[in-house]
């Protein structure tokens, strides 16, 4: 994996020498104010317990209240027995996964059959609720729904019976123009409707035309009603698959989560330092611990960077409980920084590029889905009750805006009243004051912090040390 240019965030990148005397090296870290490093290795000792040995003294003895995880890898030689578990466990994780992304996938695709009928049943409901009104369309409506009716239930000119086929089979030739041109409201009204507009016709056609008629109507009622209930039924089905969905990813999650973790480093796995026919592995592991500064923005920042190359042994524990014990050999980095609120989101940014992330693939195929299905998803959603503001694209001025409305706003401030509207110059000064005061400060803290936790790891697990 290409590494991410760090200057694209605003950092100066660090370099270093990866051997003595030998070509300095950009380390993929921004530029501390101060940096140990430390090396601890024994056979006969366990890695894990330096660790936290560093965790709970900045937590504890130096009030570092927020500590977060930023990354944590491992690799392990192909024959170790710490390998064939972790794959057994990771297996174990893909097949459950699998499980629920292809009743996500096929949630998704049933999704766009609902949303298709959907929109026929409004389609074919618009034609309805338009032969019930007094509007210009009403007429146009009602012969698209006897249209409709002689297709799907008469069968068409198939039908000896039906309206074409009694004008052709029987010569009721005019039957299939009155049928189109008599339009009564409802089946009580079929027979004043015919007697007073087609009167001048023999009984015969009119005894033809009652019939067509109330059949029709009475088919139009039955289907009107039957149409609005499996709508509501659609709509709440469509909610239920939407939900169902958000379910799935839910539980999916921790486990894409698991398998990120479970799945050998490549980077790690290619080095000289881990041998096929050796029982090793590496751990790499990364925690920021930080202390804010009141009210200022400014944050005190240590970087903790731990390398391991353990062997594990599978013992156990308890006599029943089996698991690995690394012993080996830990490379400890210690970065002291002093970072802005700001400064700080972006460095998390920069680390998550640096991540092959699933669960933003898995979110953003479900998102395309949703949006190949266009607004009408969202409004069905929102018909339903569902909340899906969030969902809603943002409105964004275009980029040449920007000078043009900081001109206009500049204009406005300085032809109106001063008091009402405000002035930035002096809150913005007073922060950047005292946001340098509070840089200088954590400065020197930061240095004290970063020193005891070096000297003192250094002091209780007898190793050589002196004081500044």
């Amino acid at each position: 994996m290409e590494p991410v240019d760090i200057e694209k965030y605003g950092f100066k990148p660090e370099k270093d020498e990866e051997t003595r005397n030998g070509p300095f090296v950009p380390t993929g870290y921004p530029k501390p104010l101060v940096r140990y490093k430390l090396y601890v290795e024994g056979f006969n000792i366990s890695v894990e317990e330096p660790y936290f040995w560093v965790l709970d003294y900045l937590r504890y003895f130096h009030g570092y209240p927020y500590i977060d995880k930023i990354t944590d890898v491992f690799a392990a030689a192909e024959n170790s027995a710490f390998f064939g578990a972790a794959q057994q466990r990771l297996g174990l994780q893909q097949d459950k996964v699998s499980q629920f992304l292809a009743t996500i996938g096929k949630m998704i695709k049933e999704i766009f059959q609902l949303v298709r009928e959907l929109r026929i049943l409004d389609e074919r409901l618009g034609y309805y609720s338009d032969s019930y009104s007094n509007s210009k369309s009403r007429e146009s409506a009602e012969i698209t729904l006897k249209g409709i009716w002689i297709d799907m239930v008469e069968q068409g000119a198939k039908n000896p019976a039906s309206v074409y086929g009694m004008a052709r089979e029987v010569q009721f030739t005019t039957l299939p123009d009155l049928f189109f041109s008599t339009h009564p409201l409802r089946q009580e009204d079929v027979d004043e409707v015919v007697e007073r507009e087609r009167g001048q016709f023999n009984r015969k056609v009119r005894e033809v035309l009652k019939r067509k008629l109330r059949a029709y109507l009475a088919w139009k009622e039955h289907t009107y009603e039957e149409m609005k209930s499996r709508r509501t039924f659609t709509l709440k089905y469509l909610r239920q698959h939407y939900e169902i969905i958000k379910m799935y990813m839910v539980w999916a999650k921790p486990y894409l989560k698991n398998i990120q973790r479970l799945t050998l480093d490549q980077n790690k796995v290619d080095t000289a330092d881990l041998i096929v026919a050796f029982e090793t592995s590496m751990i790499e592991i990364e925690v920021l611990a930080r202390k804010p500064m009141k009210d200022t923005g400014i944050n005190q920042v240590i970087l903790l960077h731990f390398l391991y190359r353990t062997r594990p042994e599978m013992n156990y524990s308890q006599e029943y409980n089996r698991g690995p014990i690394h012993v080996g050999r830990v490379m400890m980095d210690f970065r002291a920084y002093v970072w802005s609120d700001e400064e700080l989101k972006k460095y998390k940014s920069l680390r998550d590029e640096e991540e092959f992330r699933l669960l933003e693939v898995i979110d953003s195929s479900i998102k395309a889905a949703m949006d190949a299905m266009g607004d009408e998803l969202m409004k069905y959603l929102k018909e339903a009750g569902e909340d899906v503001g969030t969902l809603a694209p943002k409105v964004v001025p275009p980029k040449y805006m920007g000078p043009v409305t900081s001109i206009l706003q500049g204009w406005r401030r300085t032809f109106t009243n001063p008091k009402k509207h405000g002035s930035n110059l002096k809150p913005d000064k007073n922060k950047a004051w005292k946001q340098e005061l509070a840089r200088k400060e954590g400065d020197g803290l930061i240095r004290k912090s970063i020193w005891n936790t070096y000297h003192h790891f250094k002091k209780h697990h007898g190793m050589l040390n002196w004081g500044r």
